[in-house]
C-alpha cells in the first residue's frame, strides 16, 4: 500500500515522503495514529498542498523544541530521597520523579521522552538525557540527595 506520511517516522521517513509500505502496517498502525493517509488519486492531487502543510507544521515543532532545548541548557534538577542503611536510596527515581520535578520548574516534558537507562538508586550527580520532538536531544543534571528528616 502507498501512503503519504504525515508526520516523521523514525524508522520509515519524513513527512510528506510518499512510500509503500506493508498493508497491514498502513491500516494497523500508521492510518489509525494519524502518522500517515492512503496514497490513492485523489490524495496524489493534494499530494503537494498536503506536502506544504506537513512541512510547515514540521518547521513549526522544529522550532518549539529548539526553543526548549535552549530552556533545557544547564537545568538541574536536585530530588530529595529518603536513605536506607550503607547510604542507599528507599526506593528509587525514575522517568516519573523526573518528569514532576520539570514540572514544579515551570518546563512541561512527557516522561517517554526522558531516556534513563535505569532507574536512579544512589545519590549523587547523574546526567540525563532529553529526547525532543524533531530528532533533537537535550541534556539535564538531576541531583539526588538525602532527605532532610524533621
Amino acid at each position: 500500500m502507498k501512503v503519504i506520511l504525515r508526520e516523521n517516522v523514525e524508522s520509515l521517513g519524513k513527512a510528506g515522503d510518499l512510500l509503500k509500505v506493508a498493508d497491514g502496517y498502513a491500516r494497523n498502525y500508521l492510518i489509525p495514529r494519524g502518522l500517515a493517509i492512503e496514497a490513492s488519486s485523489k490524495t496524489m492531487k493534494t499530494l503537494e498542498q498536503e506536502k506544504k502543510h506537513i512541512l510547515q507544521k514540521v518547521e513549526r515543532e522544529k522550532k518549539k523544541a529548539g526553543l526548549l532545548v535552549e530552556k533545557l541548557t544547564g537545568v538541574t534538577c536536585t530530588i530529595p530521597r529518603r536513605m536506607g542503611e550503607q547510604d542507599k536510596l528507599f526506593g528509587s527515581v525514575t522517568t516519573k520523579d523526573i518528569e514532576k520535578a520539570l514540572s514544579e520548574q515551570g518546563i512541561d516534558i512527557d516522561r517517554k521522552a526522558i531516556l534513563l537507562e535505569e532507574p536512579i538508586k544512589s545519590i549523587g550527580e547523574f546526567p540525563v538525557k532529553i529526547r525532543l520532538q524533531a530528532g533533537l536531544t537535550s541534556e539535564i543534571i538531576v541531583i539526588v540527595v538525602a532527605e532532610s528528616e524533621e
